[in-house]
């Protein structure tokens, strides 16, 4: 059999078979990877700015603390009294 001009094949000769590599081991090699410290440190930097960004950008409890106490009358009163009076003293009146 021919397979090209520069070289060929020889033929399994009948009766003969190839032989057997031996038997086939199931056994997986464990696998492992190691990281950079620069590498550790992109992926910290990366999760710090997901968790940075899923967070959302209004604090309402906050929010509702300060607009309760802006309705209070008496806490806006004493708050301009306390903002007055800080003003005199920086004047010196």
């Amino acid at each position: 059999m021919m397979i090209d001009r520069i070289g060929h094949t020889e033929p399994i000769p009948s009766g003969k078979r190839p032989e057997k590599n031996g038997p086939v081991t199931r056994g997986l090699p464990s696998d492992s990877i190691s990281l950079s410290p620069e590498a550790l440190e992109r992926a910290e930097a990366y999760r710090i700015t997901e968790m940075a960004s899923a967070a959302p950008d209004v604090r309402s409890g906050l929010v509702a603390e300060i607009k309760a106490k802006i309705d209070d009358p008496s806490y806006v009163s004493s708050r301009l009294d306390d903002t007055a009076d800080a003003i005199m003293r920086y004047f010196g009146l």
